[in-house]
């Protein structure tokens, strides 16, 4: 019987509506083995596996993007699993890059890894993991950079709405300025009006990517505008992280909470019978695979949302379930997080099982963070 697998009530009655189950040996037996990805002690395992997998085989520049989002979802893993063994690698890689930032200090990318650097903050207390953070963000409220001379705004593509709101609100929080969150509204809104789709309810990559009055832009092969999944897994991602910290009562934190809902409502609307969600949001004909490191963000975020009141249990569950199991799919045994479509600006890139990156395994693993906690 569903009750003696010892699931969270939750699961036992969504994974039966999810896969439309009824009596039945065959059915019984799907279910009992989809359940199986649902139970904390594997949550866990896996999370150490996939960590530990990834850290094995580094790829990138510590402080590039990739290992940014990468290093997000590690947080998520020790927070999930407190293993010291993580703890370590994490507080290693501080040491190692002296808690700086990258290069380009108003470029997003070069701040994403500072998400982390403030997370462990919060846990040792030592300033030196912080300065350089404070002193590279200053630095880009007082001084308009490369970026916005070029672009006239400084987050100018979707994929900075994961990598430098977090840090601008963590380090809001962090000091008691709430100045910081201000800037982060200001900025978070030169993007949200240049970038998202009031018909779709869904951002565009760039400004590459717009259509003009008269319809003409990038197209998909069916002829639909260009909605990259990963680019919304960003912001969907990066809403979780504002959220998490904005206080309850800002004043424009119902604007973030509206976003979140009203993405969540479309990209439900066009997760794929799998799971899984395409590279291409309205073409998936067009790339059959699913993609994992956009279904992972999307996974995560919705997750967050059921389990902070904010998403309707009723509607969102069966979609972070679905979504769920078929991630632990692309995971390999020996803990390779497959099916991560590599670096790119839309979705044209292809990828196989076999096709993996270090921001896949974050966002396996800040999926993971959140389904842990259904009950």
């Amino acid at each position: 019987m569903l009750a003696s697998l010892r699931l969270p009530r939750r699961f036992a009655f969504g994974l039966l509506l999810t896969l439309g189950l009824g009596s039945g040996a065959q059915a019984q037996s799907i279910a009992k083995a989809d359940q199986a990805v649902f139970k904390p002690k594997y949550i866990k395992q896996q999370m150490l596996k996939t960590t530990q997998w990834q850290l094995a085989h580094p790829k990138h520049k510590v402080t590039d993007w990739t290992n940014g989002a990468f290093y997000s979802g590690v947080f998520a893993a020790y927070q999930t699993t407190k293993s010291k063994l993580i703890l370590d690698s994490l507080m290693a890689m501080g040491e190692r890059t002296q808690w700086m930032p990258d290069r380009r200090y108003d470029h997003a990318d070069d701040i994403a890894i500072c998400q982390t650097y403030l997370n462990l903050y919060r846990l040792k207390k030592d300033r030196r993991m912080i300065e350089p953070t404070i002193a590279v963000v200053n630095k880009f409220r007082r001084e308009p950079g490369p970026e916005t001379q070029q672009h006239n705004i400084a987050w100018w593509w979707c994929d900075a709405l994961f990598m430098g709101p977090p840090v601008l609100v963590k380090l809001g929080v962090i000091q008691n300025q709430p100045s910081y969150f201000n800037t982060n509204d200001s900025l978070y809104q030169q993007t949200y009006k240049l970038l998202y789709n009031q018909q779709e309810h869904l951002f565009t990559r760039d400004a590459g990517y717009l259509w003009n009055e008269a319809g003409e832009g990038k197209k998909e092969s069916n002829g639909k505008q260009v909605f990259w999944s990963r680019g919304n897994g960003w912001v969907m991602g990066g809403l979780v992280q504002i959220l998490q910290e904005l206080p309850k009562d800002h004043p424009t934190r119902s604007f973030y909470v509206d976003l979140f809902k009203q993405m969540s409502a479309r990209l439900i609307q066009l997760q794929q019978p799998d799971g899984l969600w395409r590279s291409s949001l309205l073409d998936p004909a067009a790339y059959p695979g699913g993609e994992a490191s956009g279904s992972g963000f999307d996974c995560y975020a919705m997750a967050w949302g059921i389990n902070n009141g904010i998403l309707d249990e009723a509607t969102y569950l069966p979609a972070v379930q679905k979504a769920w199991i078929s991630l632990n799919k692309c995971v390999s045994a020996e803990g390779r997080v497959g099916w991560v479509q590599p670096i790119g600006a839309d979705p044209r890139r292809d990828f196989s099982a076999d096709s993996w990156e270090v921001y896949g395994t974050g966002a396996y693993l800040l999926a993971g963070s959140e389904v842990i906690k259904l009950k």
